[in-house]
Parts: C-alpha cells; structure tokens; sequence
C-alpha cells in the first residue's frame, strides 16, 4: 500500500476539518484538483475558506489567529522579500537596454503623433516643366 505525498495527507486533513468543503465539492460535481490547488496557493488560514468552515472551527481559528493585522503584517513582508528576491537576480544591463528601446519607442510615436496634427499644405499639382519654383 503506498503512502500518500505529506501535501496530500496536510490537504486531506483540511478537507476533513471542513466539512462544508467536502459537502460543496460533492454537490457541485467540481473536482478536488480545483481545491487542492486553490489550497496550495492560498493557504488554510486565506479568508476564502471562510465559508466551508463550521461554527467551532472558525471560532478556533479566531482564537488561534486573534491579530489579524500581524497575520497582513507578515503577508506585507513576505511580499517585500519576494520582490527583493526578485530584483537582485534582475540583469541591470538588460533593463536599462530595453528602458532605452522603450524611449526611442516611445519617441517615434510622439512624432508620428505630431505629424499626423500638422495641417497638409494647400498645394495645387505643379506641372512638370513649369517655370515656377517652390
């Protein structure tokens, strides 16, 4: 008998301690894959398992997590480190060539823009062997 993945058996549990998500999944005829996934991305604690959770286990969930702020306090700085992790494996090099690409880009469509605002000159055709200069 195989055991199952340590995320399966967190995700299992889960389900097990939220009864209205194991109700949901089989009226609604979705899959479990749509859930898991949303449980790995989420979390247990994210707002949108409110719903399936029963009176006692939301209350223990208050009582575990009263500070709500400290918890989007965390969410702030576990932001801030990704982007930081992010930034330093950035070629600046790379950034500033496609920064500059972008302004020359930018540049062209301002004088086409400009171009196009121009009035056209009021020139009648000239003849071809006309004396006239312009």
């Amino acid at each position: 008998m195989s055991q199952l993945h340590p995320s399966v058996a967190a995700f299992k549990a889960f389900v097990n301690s939220h009864p209205k998500l194991l109700e949901e999944i089989r009226k609604s005829g979705k899959g479990w894959q749509e859930f898991y996934e949303k449980w790995a991305i989420l979390d247990e604690d994210d707002p949108f398992w409110d719903e399936y959770k029963t009176k006692e286990a939301a209350s223990d969930s208050k009582q575990k997590n009263p500070d709500s702020k400290k918890s989007k306090k965390t969410d702030h700085s576990d932001l801030i480190r990704q982007i930081m992790d992010y930034t330093q494996n950035l070629d600046t090099e790379k950034v500033q060539g496609q920064i500059e690409q972008l302004s020359k880009a930018i540049s062209v469509v301002q004088e086409m823009i400009g171009d196009m605002k121009k009035p056209a000159p009021d020139k009648a055709p000239r003849a071809p062997f006309s004396l006239r200069k312009d």
